[in-house]
């Protein structure tokens, strides 16, 4: 697999779009009123924003459902604080303030976007070594310089 472009329903595409612009800093490239192709500084895509029970894609087509049960969106940013200080200056909750993950030994804080899903934003790191899960070793990942 080269990319991975996860597509998230959403109520208002313009509304979400907005939002994750506004904490994320992503850019929309692509869409109308029923999709949002969110990239970041580079071009890449992101996210996808994709109004409720357009186009007949599977998973997207019931409103009523809990939205991302099973699923969190994990960020990695360049500007923690400054992600933070937006979400704070426009009055967004958060759920979990920032603090250091004892797993990832990363700073991270989360809250939940306007369509209720759950996201976490953390300083920005490279994966690097293995962590076992499931109540087996954990060893902390190793810097990279």
């Amino acid at each position: 697999m080269s990319s991975l472009d996860p597509f998230l329903a959403v109520k208002d595409v313009s509304v979400s779009a907005q939002w994750y612009q506004t904490v994320l800093g992503l850019r929309r490239q692509h869409g109308g009123d029923a999709l949002a192709i969110m990239t970041n500084e580079k071009g890449q895509v992101v996210l996808c924003l994709h109004r409720w029970g357009e186009h007949e894609h599977p998973s997207l087509t019931n409103p009523a459902i809990s939205p991302g049960n099973g699923l969190l969106l994990y960020f990695r940013v360049e500007n923690l604080e400054e992600t933070r200080q937006r979400v704070e200056q426009r009055g967004y909750p958060v759920l979990e303030d920032i603090h250091l993950n004892p797993n990832s030994f990363k700073k991270e804080f989360s809250l939940r976007d306007p369509d209720g899903y759950h996201l976490t934003i953390s300083e920005y790191h490279e994966y690097q070594g293995v962590i076992s899960v499931g109540g087996g070793e954990q060893s902390p990942p190793k810097p990279i310089a």
